[in-house]
């Protein structure tokens, strides 16, 4: 080990494998050891034992399994079969990367990345059960499935803006460009309107010339768009086209269309490949460890706070109050609080809070350092703003809690000569340029979803779990949102790093 890594590991039996049986050990890739009683490694090869339904957990249906990939790729999804793809007997033609780069390490087409690799967990019961066998890895293999020559290929951006989305537009048509010399590619314009409506929504061509500098500027080439979802008139559309390849960039609800496009286009036996990338700047996606523009948002959101630091710092009891993205889910809030680390209080729709408890807290800041600061994440307090209403999508539509906290805590501080600073940066957020190693991020998720369409699959998105690019049916990723959980080392950081009382943190102390 030593000779390999460069390093010692002076207690190797009881460290996590990485990758094993990869198909090459290439310099600087992951290695495998072979130890016995061993099943915790985060990527495993399980051609040589295949399972079919066997070693589920009690109660788990194998059809809600992030390992069944039979109905998700275009040569087995019309058979009532469940399992991994046989893409060894399935996937016919070479990849064209192998023969222009033969040196390359390809994936095993079976490889598994585990998706519970905690021994003895403390938090095991909460485990997403459709992970426990583990999710099949999103890269390039040697044979694929569709020949280059004969793709067609979209991409559509839906639903609101995030950074990246010119990142993902950019590397999804390199990749198809360079790597797999597909150039019949087109974008599409207003989101799902371009589908159902090509007429008005005129679909734009993409090359490498067009795409080469998008990622520069914030927002979407191709206008991301709500709404005009219309699966068969969308199959219509595909099949007089003539494309069989289309990847959806957007959110849980986004790639829920797509799963029911998906479902359309099996029925007819349209053979199409939809696979998806996950968009939410609020990285309240499931499964996946984080979404494209998630660290862009928190940075900015970060530079943001430290100015209404400023603010409250240079007043006499200045409060300055931040609202960052977070309808359901208070990740943004939470780690541009981690990050800035200058935040005294940090409210989420995670946890329910009473008005009192939050002034009592202002009190307390104000009287121990004479300023304070509030990240509040714009779906948080809505017990005290509910609107009541509905959008046309049939969304929610939220009460703005940020000027609900701003008028509240300037009521109460009028008295004693305090007041507050109140900055709403959300469209500066969504529209700014990704930052670089976003960007990078931006590639690999764009690649892999280049990568699984090429190997057949459809009707699934790609992201990661332990940092590793895995393909996930559709179905499984649009059924909920990802929340903070209070129990988790991110939340109980943010509540020490801010020190605020059990009040406000969801985790109470046992009184009596």
């Amino acid at each position: 080990a030593q000779a390999i890594c460069g390093f010692r590991c002076p207690s190797l039996a009881q460290r996590t494998l990485l990758v094993c049986n990869s198909a090459h050990l290439t310099p600087g890739s992951s290695f495998s050891f072979s130890f016995p009683k061993m099943a915790t490694s985060h990527v495993q090869n399980r051609s040589r034992s295949p399972r079919r339904n066997g070693g589920l957990a009690p109660g788990v249906n194998p059809r809600e399994t992030a390992t069944n990939l039979k109905p998700h790729h275009v040569s087995t999804w019309k058979t009532d079969e469940t399992g991994l793809v046989p893409e060894r007997e399935l996937n016919k033609v070479q990849n064209p990367m192998a023969a222009e780069w033969p040196e390359l390490n390809f994936l095993n087409p079976d490889e598994l990345v585990m998706g519970q690799i905690i021994m003895n967990d403390s938090k095991g019961a909460s485990r997403a059960p459709a992970l426990k066998q583990g999710c099949v890895r999103g890269n390039a293999c040697k044979d694929i499935y569709w020949d280059p020559k004969q793709v067609k290929a979209a991409i559509v951006t839906c639903g609101g803006l995030c950074p990246g989305l010119n990142s993902i537009i950019r590397e999804v048509t390199a990749s198809l460009w360079h790597q797999y010399g597909v150039q019949d590619i087109v974008g599409i314009q207003g989101g799902y309107n371009g589908l159902s409506n090509p007429e008005e929504y005129v679909p734009v061509p993409l090359n490498i010339d067009v795409v080469r500098e998008i990622h520069h500027k914030g927002g979407s080439i191709l206008k991301a768009g709500r709404g005009g979802f219309d699966a068969p008139k969308i199959c219509d559309t595909l099949k007089k086209m003539g494309i069989n390849m289309l990847f959806t960039v957007g959110g849980d609800g986004t790639q829920g269309a797509a799963h029911k496009l998906y479902e359309e286009a099996r029925k007819r036996d349209l053979k199409v490949s939809i696979v998806g990338v996950p968009k939410s700047i609020d990285n309240d996606i499931l499964y996946f460890d984080k979404t494209f523009g998630f660290d862009t948002a928190v940075a900015s959101a970060s530079e943001i706070i430290r100015n209404a630091w400023v603010e409250a710092t240079s007043c006499h009891k200045g409060v300055g109050i931040v609202k960052l993205m977070g309808r359901d889910a208070g990740f943004v809030a939470m780690n541009a609080a981690l990050a800035s680390t200058i935040v005294d209080m940090v409210l989420i729709p995670e946890v329910p809070v009473t008005m009192p408890d939050i002034l009592e807290h202002v009190d307390d800041t104000l009287k121990e350092q004479n300023f304070m600061v509030i990240a509040v994440a714009e779906g948080a307090g809505q017990e005290f703003v509910s609107t009541g209403k509905k959008d046309a999508t049939g969304h929610t539509i939220y009460g703005d809690i940020g000027t609900h906290l701003r008028d509240s805590i300037n009521s109460h501080l009028k008295p004693s000569g305090g007041r507050s600073f109140y900055i709403d940066p959300s469209y500066i957020i969504r529209s700014c340029p990704i930052r670089p190693n976003d960007h990078i991020y931006c590639t690999r998720l764009a690649r892999d979803a280049v990568h699984t369409a090429m190997r057949g699959y459809t009707g699934v998105v790609v992201g990661p779990i332990h940092n590793i690019i895995v393909v996930m049916p559709s179905h499984l990723v649009a059924a909920g949102k990802r929340r903070v959980s209070v129990k988790s080392s991110a939340w109980q950081s943010c509540v020490q790093t801010c020190n605020m009382p059990s009040s406000l943190t969801g985790l109470q102390r046992k009184t009596g």
